[in-house]
């Protein structure tokens, strides 16, 4: 060993004596080959814990630089971060070093501590690998369970060479394993963590797989360039289409064939299922540590026995480490067969691997015997932090780490050392063993777990800083619906806290799926309540997974009243205010009507596709559990449920003359269907690549049917002949959907190239076609990295709109001018499909939160829904609220805040309304520059004779409703004594007028697109005072409640302080880094707040400008803050309280400058707070046309 190593271990001799477990940290040197089995008995006979690592680091400082190497590795992959860091300088140049350390980092498991070369089949995957040549690919390990892939695997990236020169990026190794949906996001997560592990891309988890897919690919591309991506055991083709992100990928399998869903070069390694003799003997040997030729007879029968496999060779091998005696004995287990077979329908062909294992477990210390039937409970493929059994057995983290040491041991466990924390988790064969053979105890061994639990946790105090919280949170509903704990799995899961608490750390997708999953169980006790909290979580799925995580019970007090949801929410609201929080009360929220109309969950996994049959009364869909559904348009009754294709179904179509449905699949076939009965009519097979999408023709005359495909192509069929008819060329990446026009001469097909084609049915050429990404340019993602996947289309019955789903987003487009007509949103995750009823009144709507949705196309489409203006005067007085406001056909509707009540005042074509501050008149002006005056009492109507000469935009009554002040989008001020009918014209302004403030004394302040702000006299229609305030437009104004300064706000960035007596600014108020969209003085004026179009809110000074907070909500990844520009501004009388309105509304606490609670509306982009006097009412409309009239909760 080098003196400067030799020297660094011996100045830290003392602290690494005082701090590490020496067991851990020799099985890594042992599998290293840096220390021998008869070294870790010498080191283990020490009695102290102390004394084992002195003994240890003795035997180290005799060895060489590798050992000091695989020392210091060992400690950085077991969580002994600080420790390593002393030796770091001490490190030595050896080349393999950095080898270790790229696998460590990476989560390639060790060696096994019995491990035998293998040096032909290592030779090869390494050539495999070499092949890829820094190009996205495929190297796939295949061969029968038990065969050793993992361990080939990892032996192939022990390489120095292979690393530096073809993944100089690093190595990430992902064990997979069996999966759901739900079970391979949570791997996602794990993942894109570990690659972003300074969050420097995102401080949320990505809520579903298409999110995942695409973080993936964002952090292999930037972060972990030219790196190699190891996936180990996996089962499913649909799983590897989660990491098809042009990396390089290694993966193990024992089903070759999973590579057919995706692209790229493929490369195939094969490994046969037995070691052969000699290798199976060099591994016993090793166990015993005995040399080969040394071996009993029995040897050999073991390994004729075993079948050469070297998971049951290391079974037996483990035992015979134990009772080196026991040769005859174990031979005799295997060849009597005595122990129950546990898998005979199983693939996995190992005659005695059950017998092995059962042995291993027979052989088992009685104490400890038990504790090993209680991992019974584990779910395959899931890691277990040590804190979760501790619980389990009531032991400290000593004796439970001593207990599964053993299991380990024995190879009946697997241990993963990742950090401080110890995971355990068994392998799936493992797990259907135990839970066969304990089939009768797994009811009392889940409500054990349950049981125990509870003894230390309550379900919502769980935090992502306990080591076991992330298991509980996945994983404890599962244990109470094992264990038949009904009514404790209802309270959990009906419960807003554990709501929070489970969204807050891993998103709404899981429990969506839990609701599912047991759905059965929750209905029993109260179906209502069950759709109650499934609604919730689906419709406030987008806010759930945002960062700041929003406030829960501020999001139950919006569901309806009737709703458990609400009425939780509302007793913790309550409790909560008298300890001083804030909550809304939506008080008109009755007058909100839900856009979806039905919601059906036919499918045991995602839905893929849904249509409606011609005549609009059934229903057909599809998805990932490989099934056509067929039920009732009007109530939901299933009427066919069909085992379709081999594989998920992505699509499915009804014929014009509903005799047929279509069905295609990632089988790569298209099939067709007799839609009454369920019989198969036709099978059409001449895709290369997974068939994306099917459609029928609206005629019968001559009915076609088209199909699209992951091979790029378009393919029309005629069900008369066996072939297709035309192929469509044209795309260049997969073909996700397609549809024929009402007059089936076009065809419009979506890709995930980003585009919409239409294509000439006729001739099969290309028409036209339009890039979707740019209606995305206001993402915050760089252009060059966003993909934006347009997932499926529908035509409008006159064939001029078009509805398109892209990304989680539903949009309805016209198509010649490619134009957004209306927007919906409602689905937790990515939706699949869209489509119009015949009779264009509804829509559907399928996705990956398990739903199908029905709209009511009136209430979504901005063209026919009754929806606000957002222009609206508001008047509060004494316990009422009166609100006028202009629908969009430009109607004036005068509402009652309170009761709801809406009076119709009149329909001309309104542009601008306001009320009277004694509500006794209302004033209105129109698009042709008309103003008139209705008095409420007898509906008297005064018109004013001199018209503006464009749109009236502002209007405002005087404090003695005598005079009407208006503004359009000319330069002139009009001034109307409408009870002399005097008019005066206050002209100066170059510009259009922004606005205009009435003063005391008869004065005014206007603002205008020309920068300045002018004070007026409204009698004698002088222009007593000119401000020459910013470059820029001056975009708003406000009066300091002493009436003695006003502030401006530009899009030149600043916003400045003036006094009436001077023409000089008080303050120049410079930060923003956006448009100074507007500003708000605190009662007693010493304040003054300024909002951006970047989300950001200032606080002030205002004797001094001197700035005293920042107000800015935490941005989410690729989100403005606030949710766009800040419009509004209003401090409390108090000057404690700060409101704003941007993209939601927002309290802040001005001490502090912190968020004190946060309304999120339907929609966005909100124009205007009205705030009552007491500040305890406020009332806004969002951009689709929703009011809302909030009040404090007391």
């Amino acid at each position: 060993m080098d003196a400067k190593a030799r020297n660094c271990l011996l100045q830290h001799r003392e602290a690494l004596e005082k701090d590490i477990k020496t067991s851990y940290i020799m099985d890594h040197m042992i599998s290293d080959g840096f220390l021998t089995i008869s070294e870790e008995e010498k080191v283990r006979n020490e009695p102290t814990q102390q004394q084992r690592a002195a003994m240890l680091i003795k035997m180290i400082l005799k060895k060489d630089n590798d050992s000091y190497v695989s020392f210091y590795n060992a400690l950085l992959h077991e969580g002994y971060k600080d420790l390593a860091a002393l030796l770091h300088d001490g490190i030595p140049v050896v080349s393999s070093s950095s080898v270790r350390t790229v696998l460590c980092e990476g989560g390639v498991p060790q060696r096994p501590v019995v491990f035998v070369t293998r040096k032909k089949l290592v030779n090869a995957i390494q050539q495999k690998l070499s092949k890829l040549k820094g190009e996205p690919g495929w190297v796939t390990i295949h061969g029968m369970a038990g065969c050793g892939k993992s361990v080939l695997a990892a032996e192939a990236v022990r390489d120095h060479s292979l690393l530096e020169g073809c993944f100089p990026g690093g190595v990430h190794w992902v064990s997979v394993g069996k999966q759901d949906k739900s079970g391979l996001l949570m791997k996602l997560q794990n993942l894109c963590t570990r690659l972003d592990q300074d969050e420097s891309f995102s401080q949320r988890l990505p809520l579903n797989i298409e999110e995942a897919k695409d973080r993936l690919r964002i952090l292999m591309l930037r972060k972990h360039p030219r790196s190699l991506l190891i996936l180990d055991d996996v089962w499913d083709s649909w799983v590897l289409k989660a990491f098809d992100n042009q990396c390089q990928i290694l993966l193990t399998t024992r089903d070759k064939s999973v590579t057919d869903s995706v692209m790229g070069p493929k490369y195939v390694v094969p490994v046969e299922s037995s070691l052969g003799k000699e290798k199976g003997l060099e591994i016993l040997s090793l166990f015993v540590n005995m040399k080969k030729a040394d071996l009993p007879e029995q040897a050999h029968s073991i390994i004729k026995e075993c079948k050469g496999s070297p998971l049951v060779v290391s079974l037996i091998g483990a035992l015979l480490r134990d009772f080196p005696n026991r040769w005859e004995y174990y031979l005799k287990q295997l060849q009597n067969k005595q122990f129950k077979r546990i898998r005979k329908s199983s693939s996995y062909d190992y005659e005695a691997l059950d017998e092995a294992m059962s042995i291993s477990v027979e052989m088992l210390r009685e104490d400890i015997k038990d504790y090993y039937i209680d991992l019974s409970i584990l779910q395959k493929d899931v890691k277990v932090p040590t804190k979760v059994l501790c619980i389990l057995w009531d032991m400290e983290t000593e004796e439970v780490e001593d207990i599964l040491q053993e299991f380990v041991n024995k190879s009946l466990l697997f241990c993963d050392r990742n950090g401080k924390s110890f995971c355990y988790y068994l392998h799936d064969l493992q797990v259907d063993f135990l839970t066969e053979k304990n089939c009768s105890q797994l009811q009392d061994l889940h409500k054990k777990i349950i049981t125990q639990f509870q003894r230390y946790h309550q379900p919502h105090t769980l935090s992502p800083d306990q080591e076991d919280c992330m298991y509980w949170c996945n994983f404890l509903a599962y244990h109470m619906a094992s264990a038949k704990m009904h009514k404790e799995l209802c309270a959990l899961m009906f419960s807003l806290d554990w709501i929070k608490a489970k969204t807050e750390l891993v998103g709404p997708a899981h429990l969506i799926h839990e609701f599912v999953e047991y759905r059965h169980i929750l209905d029993e006790k109260d179906c209502a309540v069950s759709e109650n909290f499934q609604e919730f979580l689906s419709l406030n799925g987008h806010l759930l997974g945002r960062q700041p995580f929003p406030n829960i019970i501020q999001l139950g007090l919006c569901e309806p009243e009737t709703s458990e949801v609400y009425q939780q929410a509302k007793l913790q609201a309550k409790q909560e205010v008298d300890n001083g929080m804030l909550y809304l009360e939506w008080i008109n929220k009755k007058n909100i009507t839900n856009l979806s109309r039905l919601v059906v969950r036919p499918h045991t996994d995602a839905v893929y596709h849904a249509c409606f049959s011609e005549d609009g009364q059934r229903i057909a869909s599809c998805g990932a559990d490989k099934t056509l559904q067929v039920f009732k348009a009007e109530t939901g009754e299933k009427l066919l449920e069909i085992k379709a294709h081999e594989d998920e179904v992505l699509c499915c179509a009804f014929s014009t003359d509903d005799r047929f449905i279509s069905t295609c699949s990632v089988d790569k076939k298209v099939k067709i269907w007799n839609s009454m009965t369920g019989e198969l009519v036709h099978t059409y097979d001449e895709h290369s690549e997974q068939v994306n999408c099917c459609h029928f023709t609206n005629s019968s005359h001559h009915l076609l049917l088209a199909t699209g495909s992951s091979d790029c192509f378009l393919k029309l069929w005629d069900l008369n002949q066996k072939e297709c008819r035309n192929t469509m060329f044209g795309h260049t990446n997969s073909v996700n959907h397609c549809r024929f026009s009402p007059d089936d001469k076009l065809l419009a097909s979506c890709s995930a190239d980003g585009t919409l084609k239409l294509w000439d049915v006729t001739s099969a050429n290309e028409r036209k076609s339009i890039n979707v990404k740019q209606f995305f340019l206001n993402s915050e993602d760089p252009q060059e990295d966003m993909e934006v996947i347009v997932k499926c289309c529908s035509w409008s019955a006159d064939g001029a709109r078009i509805m398109v789903a892209a990304k989680n987003k539903i949009f309805l487009w016209n198509i010649d001018s490619c134009s957004k007509v209306a927007d919906c949103r409602g689905h937790l995750s990515w939706v699949h499909g869209v489509m119009f009823s015949p009779d264009g009144s509804s829509f559907l709507t399928s996705s990956d939160d398990q739903t199908i949705r029905l709209w009511e196309t009136k209430k979504v489409c901005k063209n026919s829904a009754v929806m606000l203006k957002q222009e609206v005067d508001v008047v509060f007085q004494e316990n009422e609220v009166m609100v006028l406001a202009v629908d969009h056909i430009r109607r004036l509707q005068l509402i009652n805040g309170k009761t709801g009540q809406i009076d119709y005042l009149t329909e001309a074509q309104v542009s601008c309304c306001c009320l009277s501050p004694h509500l006794q008149y209302i004033a209105f002006g129109d698009e042709n520059g008309a103003i008139e005056i209705l008095e409420l009492v007898n509906n008297r109507i005064f018109q004013s004779r001199i018209r503006h000469k464009t749109t009236v935009w502002h209007i405002e009554f005087t404090a003695d409703e005598k005079t009407l002040i208006s503004s359009s989008d000319d330069s002139e001020i009009q001034v109307w004594n409408w009870h002399l009918d005097k008019f005066i014209f206050l002209r100066a302004h170059q510009e259009t007028v922004k606005d205009f403030r009435l003063l005391k004394n008869s004065r005014l302040l206007s603002w205008s697109f020309d920068g300045t702000v002018k004070v007026w006299n409204i009698v004698t229609g002088n222009k007593e005072k000119d401000f020459v305030c910013h470059q820029g437009t001056v975009l708003s104004c406000d009066i300091s409640h002493d009436a003695t300064k006003f502030s401006s706000t530009s899009a030149d960035k600043t916003a400045k302080i003036w006094s009436f007596d001077l023409l000089l600014p008080l303050h120049e108020l410079r930060g923003h880094n956006g448009c100074v969209r507007c500003s708000a003085f605190s009662v007693d004026s010493t304040l003054l707040a300024t909002g951006d179009d970047n989300g950001e809110i200032r606080i002030w000074n205002v004797s001094n400008g001197e700035l005293l907070h920042l107000c800015a909500p935490l941005s989410e990844e690729g989100a403005a803050t606030h949710g766009g520009w800040v419009t509004d501004l209003c401090f409390s009388p108090d000057g404690k309280m700060l409101i704003s309105a941007g993209g939601y509304i927002k309290w802040w606490n001005v001490v502090t400058g912190e968020s004190s609670q946060t309304f999120y509306t339907n929609g966005t982009n909100l124009k205007k707070i009205h705030v009552s006097p007491d500040f305890k009412t406020y009332v806004t409309v969002d951009n689709l046309g929703i009011l809302y009239i909030l009040q404090t909760l007391e």
